[in-house]
């Protein structure tokens, strides 16, 4: 493999932004429950677009996910469901405290679970801090929990500084204690998508062995662990479907615009598909520390939704040192990137 890790990060760019800007299109679906918009994208993003871009770019797609090895599928679909749990609460994250803190929080915690357990569960941890390469790459990953941080405490203190009002203004459904708990369980679940996709490497080695081009492999593996995701977020939406009586959201007679709102749904759903589209091509490069594509993957999202954030004012009568600060904190993430990349890059030349 020969491995590019600065294309790596830029392809972990895109994905980041792909995923800072996924929820975006949720925002145009008028008069539609939660669960009906969310399990509408959740079909496009885990189902359709994962068999679609595999049966494009994997030859002999059928046979490998007919020869993956049984332990490998297993556990790629248990971390999926897990991972699944952590996706349903994260977007219950951006409703009670929008796209800055909630992003923030959330990923915070599922960068540090997601980065530091891989390794530390396979031995290799302590080993990192024997070459320079391995010093270089846990510095930028600290570098970019230090930037979660500044972003997480900024979006406290706004949080203190606004009004119940001037929050719910921008947040229509804004609860700092609740959105807090829920993004806390969300960043840890969340993690388990790391463990799918460590878990579903002998699957991208099979595809890589039919011909599957390099920065394609993971695609078959997502097959898998998406499917598991679909299966945990279908079960509790249909749950919700049923109690809240939301099915007739549906119908011609509730006034909706239902085709509309079926683009916008599907439209979200896609751009949530590319994060890992992106994120899956930016791993095959990083070479020897290719779990740092985790630290990296959360950096960009949290630097990609904070500037959402910006954008819909969701920081409007926030201080200027608080708008300083959330921006200090985006500035910290691009750089710990750059460092991460170095350090990748220093492993590839054997340093």
């Amino acid at each position: 493999m020969n491995a590019n890790p600065f294309l790596g990060v830029l392809l972990h760019a895109i994905g980041g932004f792909a995923a800072g800007s996924f929820y975006i299109p949720y925002k145009q679906v008028r008069k539609w429950a939660w669960e009906v918009y969310w399990i509408i994208g959740g079909f496009f993003s885990w189902i359709i677009m994962p068999w679609l871009i595999s049966l494009l770019v994997c030859p002999n797609l059928v046979t490998i996910l007919s020869n993956a090895p049984g332990g490998s599928v297993r556990w790629a679909f248990a971390f999926g469901m897990l991972w699944g749990v952590g996706g349903l609460t994260f977007g219950l994250s951006m409703r009670y405290l929008g796209m800055s803190l909630g992003y923030a929080l959330a990923l915070g915690f599922c960068a540090v679970c997601g980065t530091v357990i891989p390794p530390m569960f396979k031995g290799e941890f302590m080993g990192l801090l024997l070459h320079r390469s391995g010093e270089v790459t846990l510095f930028g990953m600290l570098v970019c929990l230090m930037g979660i941080a500044i972003c997480g405490w900024a979006g406290v203190i706004k949080e203190r500084e606004l009004s119940t009002e001037a929050k719910k203004a921008t947040i229509s459904e804004f609860n700092f204690a609740r959105g807090v708990w829920v993004a806390i369980f969300a960043g840890v679940m969340s993690a388990c998508m790391a463990f799918a996709i460590q878990a579903a490497k002998p699957i991208a080695q099979l595809a890589g062995a039919h011909g599957t081009p390099e920065l394609w492999v993971n695609s078959p593996s997502y097959i898998v662990i998406f499917t598991g995701g679909f299966t945990v977020n279908f079960l509790w939406c249909a749950y919700l479907i049923i109690r809240n009586h939301t099915i007739s959201d549906l119908s011609p007679r509730s006034g909706a615009p239902i085709l509309p709102n079926l683009i916008f749904s599907a439209l979200a759903g896609i751009t949530w598909y590319l994060q890992f589209m992106f994120y899956g091509m930016g791993t095959t490069q990083m070479g020897k520390y290719d779990f740092s594509s985790w630290t990296i993957h959360m950096a960009f999202i949290i630097v990609f939704s904070n500037l959402w954030g910006i954008k819909f004012h969701e920081w409007k009568g926030s201080s200027r040192s608080t708008l300083r600060l959330v921006i200090s904190g985006i500035l910290v993430l691009v750089a710990s990137t750059v460092v991460v990349g170095v350090g990748n890059y220093l492993a590839k030349i054997g340093q």
